[in-house]
């Protein structure tokens, strides 16, 4: 649902969400590093870095050929298709994380063996360091650390090193914008590099120095960046997020060592995984394919039998693996809203479905009855606030309708005053119109047609003036008391950006997002 169709006006960042939204976050994760590892060869030709890039080449050839042939090799043995993209992010990880391999006369076969072993370990860990088919440990932590205990090598993460910062912190704040993990990431940073600084500070380094070794010296940033904000080991809520950021800023910089066991980058974040895991969804979630509907000429929903129950929350949202022959530049794995209350018996999601659709879209469309289907995420802060029955006002922009299905079956209109705005194309584009019928919410609809929608529904378009555009002014025409209400909005990257503004404007002082960018 663009902008345009709703009445809304687009604004830079919002455009700069729906550029980003082209990719999801493991394509973006993997061109990220992609760009680094070809800036490291750069400043190694430059002579920033002292590795060789005979050597480095060597390495990253490795690190990407062992991840990837081990991947492939443990997913037949275990009859699962091997997720390709996420093996080649491994072995870029494990590529900055050991020292390359120096060839010639300074040839040190132990040190080939222990990122070779480290390279393996990491594919291994996601078959056999798992509970119920889920895997709980970062794979590249894992690897690195398992290497560490057997003297083979030992991780540096040498990508925390000042020449690779003019590169590194922009893909890293891209990575954590895409992903909305800033605030996670700040609370890790600012933890981390004060316990560091301190300890600085103690030894006679002066303030300036004591802040910028821990960030420039140190791999705070790279770790932060691509290890701990991996989505697949974070707990489901953004609270649960910070804690863990956090415990592990802490661990991550607090000196320790119990025998053979000393503090490092690895081991800290494995903690923080095992944390994560047990306050999340503890096993895979495998879904039976049951059947499908259409909701619109533009939207379908899919109806899944859960293999055992699934933990959530009303808004909350579950990323699917959708493994398929030549999958385009958004991936296999695709995030979706769950539509069901958390008490049904089945998996509901609501997909936009119109043309072109994804390779990924066509996968679910051609699903048979029967056919299975693996969650590897279900999170998301997009929930009503416990403790309180306040007011509230849900903004769907097209298919941003479908996180409100699960609070509205789950009975929300009947514990406080809930107003739904609907902005969709015309009325066919209303879904599931019989269930928001039945939900007891107060509905209102803007179509961009003129059209009027059905008739338990308001037409907002009558309040306004033909043509008019969804700015603050009419927001608040149309929902008086909005100031008084807490604030969801859901849709596309640029609909809720513009439309955060106008409930702004409106006088709306507490608003949730939620974003379908790489939808």
């Amino acid at each position: 649902m663009s902008s345009t169709t709703t009445g809304l006006r687009a604004s830079p960042a919002t455009a700069l969400d729906a550029f980003l939204g082209r990719f999801t976050m493991y394509r973006l994760v993997s061109l990220v590093l992609a760009a680094l590892a070809a800036y490291s060869l750069l400043l190694d030709g430059l002579g920033w870095l002292t590795f060789g890039i005979a050597n480095m080449l060597a390495h990253l050839a490795l690190c990407l050929g062992l991840t990837y042939a081990s991947n492939r090799a443990l997913a037949a043995v275990f009859r699962v298709r091997p997720h390709s993209e996420s093996s080649l992010i491994t072995g870029l990880l494990l590529y900055f994380l050991f020292w390359p391999t120096q060839l010639g006369p300074a040839f040190a076969p132990i040190d080939l063996a222990g990122v070779a072993l480290a390279c393996i370990l990491a594919s291994a860990s996601k078959y056999a360091l798992a509970w119920r088919g889920r895997h709980v440990f970062n794979p590249a932590a894992a690897g690195a650390f398992i290497t560490g205990l057997t003297g083979l090598n030992i991780a540096t993460w040498w990508a925390g090193t000042p020449a690779m910062l003019w590169l590194l912190v922009p893909g890293v704040l891209l990575v954590l914008y895409r992903t909305r993990k800033m605030l996670m990431a700040a609370v890790f940073v600012v933890v981390a590099t004060s316990i560091a600084a301190s300890d600085l500070l103690q030894s006679g380094v002066d303030a300036g120095g004591a802040v910028w070794q821990p960030l420039a010296q140190s791999p705070v940033l790279f770790f932060v960046g691509f290890m701990l904000t991996e989505p697949l080991t974070l707990p489901p809520r953004r609270w649960q997020q910070l804690v863990l950021a956090a415990v592990v800023g802490v661990l991550f910089a607090m000196p320790f060592n119990f025998g053979f066991v000393a503090n490092s980058p690895e081991l800290a974040l494995l903690a923080g995984n095992l944390l994560a895991f047990l306050a999340g969804q503890r096993g895979s979630v495998r879904l039976l394919f049951s059947h499908s509907r259409r909701l619109t000429p533009t939207t379908t929903e899919f109806v899944f039998k859960p293999r055992r129950p699934v933990r959530h929350e009303p808004g909350q949202y579950v990323e699917l693996d959708l493994p398929h022959e030549k999958p385009d530049g958004k991936g296999r794995r695709r995030v979706f809203s769950l539509t069901n209350s958390p008490d049904a018996t089945h998996v509901k999601i609501g997909v936009g479905t119109a043309d072109p659709v994804s390779a990924a879209k066509r996968r679910l469309l051609a699903l048979k009855p029967g056919e299975e289907l693996t969650a590897t995420t279900v999170a998301g802060d997009f929930v009503l606030p416990k403790g309180s029955n306040g007011p509230v006002l849900l903004i769907a922009a097209g298919i941003g309708i479908t996180p409100y299905l699960a609070h509205l079956s789950s009975g929300v209109a009947r514990q406080r005053d809930t107003v739904l705005l609907y902005l969709a194309r015309n009325a066919s584009e209303l879904a599931y119109a019989a269930e928001l019928k039945e939900s007891g919410a107060s509905i209102l609809a803007r179509l961009a047609d003129g059209s009027a929608p059905p008739d338990f529904i308001e037409d907002a378009g009558a309040r306004l003036d033909p043509g008019t555009r969804l700015d603050g002014a009419s927001l608040k025409l149309l929902v008086p008391d909005i100031a008084q209400r807490r604030v969801f909005i859901s849709g596309s990257p640029g609909s809720v950006g513009s439309l955060r503004r106008a409930a702004r404007q409106a006088g709306a002082r507490r608003i949730h997002v939620d974003s379908f960018a790489g939808y």
